[in-house]
């Protein structure tokens, strides 16, 4: 849907969100900048949530360390931040938004 050298998505026939696919090493993403590390390495799980401050509210109360406080992605213009579950697994909770291409 979204197409590109560096990014893309995989949509549904209703337009629903099945997968984005980057290339390694662009946007800055930890979990894509180096082939060697683990576990989740190259995997990033994005949630699109009507309650993201009270997810990130709820996270500190757990005392899960945050990557990225709350910012605007310049690429999405939506408000994240971004966490590690206990596994490690590099996850970014995003503004509700549909996607638009």
């Amino acid at each position: 849907m979204h197409g590109g050298k560096t990014f893309d998505i995989l949509v549904a026939e209703n337009d629903e969100v099945l997968l984005c696919l980057h290339k390694w090493g662009e946007h800055g993403h930890p979990t894509m900048a180096d082939p060697g590390i683990t576990p989740g390495n190259g995997l990033i799980l994005y949630f699109r949530t009507e309650h993201m401050n009270v997810i990130r509210q709820n996270v500190e109360k757990a005392g899960y360390a945050v990557e990225e406080e709350i910012h605007l992605n310049p690429n999405s213009t939506k408000l994240e931040f971004a966490l590690r579950d206990p596994d490690g697994y590099y996850l970014i909770i995003t503004e509700f938004h549909v996607y638009e291409g």
